[in-house]
């Protein structure tokens, strides 16, 4: 995902200069989970469990499991597609690529129907979820980020710090304010529902964080600084985006060009 705005080309400079951003974003990171510190706010940092290859081509922007399968979108133009993926292996079991004009974004499975959003496009596609076979298209009125269910309905981000809660046709039928330490938490990227909360990446940043649904305070942060080795990392490396669990609820990350894909646990920061 790229850094939300009213201006197309301001996007696209953003993304251009993202090794600029990175570095802005490693500041305020270390300042917000400074001041977590002092608030209480609860931290985490993950431990590797297992490692999975992951396809270094693929720009994820969605990823999750659904009855044993792991999903994938990914993004960028001409490049955009929804997968179901081959954990051990990395490699799509089958595969849909988006026309060249869309930009793929985060994707979820509500009911039998396979929603991806797209960037700024202003519509989003459902495909059948267990052949991919496509559906219908649907206007829709934001950018698209990040996308997600806790099983009844379908809950997106759009780069700000608003959570939006819809219905199977898209339809908005709750907005939550997203707060950390009682400020405003932009730039909410790819999102998971685990155990009842709000998984988010915090786009251009290490940082995940955990998120009350009911009141959208976040309740705690994931540091994932350096989950992706150095000597793993090329130059066309990008940022973490991509957080999922599955049905033992093992959960795991990756990010947009990794090499690699980990299933990791949640341990507390010292």
């Amino acid at each position: 995902m790229v850094t939300a705005g009213p201006d197309f080309a301001d996007a696209l400079f953003l993304l251009n200069f993202a090794s600029a951003m990175k570095k802005i974003a490693i500041i305020g990171l270390s300042l917000l989970v400074s001041a977590c510190t002092s608030a209480q706010v609860k931290e985490y940092v993950p431990k590797i469990i297992k490692e999975y290859p992951h396809k270094v081509s693929s720009y994820t922007q969605g990823l999750f499991f659904h009855d044993g399968t792991l999903y994938e979108t990914t993004g960028q133009w001409g490049e955009s597609s929804i997968n179901t993926i081959n954990i051990e292996t990395g490699e799509p079991l089958l595969s849909k690529k988006l026309k060249n004009k869309y930009f793929g974004e985060g994707s979820s499975i509500l009911g039998d129907n396979l929603y991806i959003l797209t960037w700024t496009n202003k519509v989003a596609f459902v495909y059948d979820a267990a052949t991919l076979t496509y559906r219908k298209t649907i206007s829709y009125p934001r950018e698209g980020w990040g996308l997600t269910t806790d099983g009844k309905q379908l809950i997106a981000s759009d780069g700000s710090s608003t959570l939006y809660f819809m219905d199977e046709n898209l339809k908005v039928t709750r907005r939550q304010n997203v707060t950390l330490l009682g400020r405003p938490l932009r730039n909410l990227n790819e999102l998971e529902w685990i155990n009842g909360k709000i998984w988010a990446n915090v786009y251009l940043t290490d940082l995940v964080v955990i998120i009350n649904p009911s009141n959208g305070k976040v309740e705690a942060t994931l540091d994932c600084t350096g989950l992706l080795p150095m000597k793993l990392r090329s130059q066309t490396t990008d940022v973490l985006n991509g957080i999922a669990i599955d049905e033992k609820g093992q959960i795991y990350l990756t990010g947009k060009y990794w090499p690699r894909m980990y299933q990791i646990e949640l341990v507390k920061k010292k």
